[in-house]
């Protein structure tokens, strides 16, 4: 097809307005976990960095993520401590449960929203049942942001599940103060 051609093609409308070809956003989060599930808090066990522009609060647990409706947003978690042990084993891993929207609107901060600006990816990586002790994994969540998402402000819960060491009981946590999307338009 020439230039020609392009310029003659009638103008079709996008499938997915908004959708955008540019850096997905990677949030990490790091979990201080022999601290987490002796105090049963994230509290002062949970540190937040992104690769946004503009964002703030970087290695805190109040991240803000600076990002574009249409964007892609992976959260990968994983524990501070990743050496391994002797025996050729990880240390227990923490897992994202859940991200929860929360109604900064209407001023209590700890309501679910009602309204979604985000759409979850499913797993493309290796199935967990595939996880091996010998080999570390690290649990991620992936969404896209909404095209239709209003620019803004959105705080959000984290909902995370630790591994206990010694033991096949899970210890799950929710952000205590929450970390933000702020979502720009296109």
């Amino acid at each position: 097809m020439t230039t020609d051609t392009l310029a003659d093609a009638p103008h079709e409308q996008k499938q997915n307005p908004g959708q955008l070809n540019s850096v997905q956003l990677n949030i990490v989060t790091l979990i201080d976990m022999e601290r987490a599930t002796a105090t049963g808090s994230l509290a002062d066990a949970m540190y937040m960095v992104d690769n946004s522009i503009g964002g703030d609060g970087q290695g805190t647990h109040r991240l803000q993520t600076v990002c574009k409706q249409g964007q892609v947003l992976n959260w990968i978690i994983r524990p501070i401590d990743m050496e391994k042990r002797l025996d050729n084993t990880w240390p227990p891993m923490p897992k994202i449960n859940s991200i929860v929207l929360l109604d900064t609107e209407h001023g209590d901060e700890e309501d679910v929203a009602e309204r979604k600006i985000f759409t979850e990816l499913k797993i493309y990586g290796a199935p967990d049942r595939m996880r091996d002790k010998f080999t570390p994994v690290y649990y991620y969540w992936a969404g896209t942001v909404l095209s239709t998402a209003r620019p803004g402000l959105y705080r959000y819960r984290l909902v995370v599940e630790l591994e206990q060491e010694g033991t096949r009981d899970k210890l799950y946590l929710n952000t205590e103060e929450h970390p933000s999307i702020r979502v720009l338009g296109v």
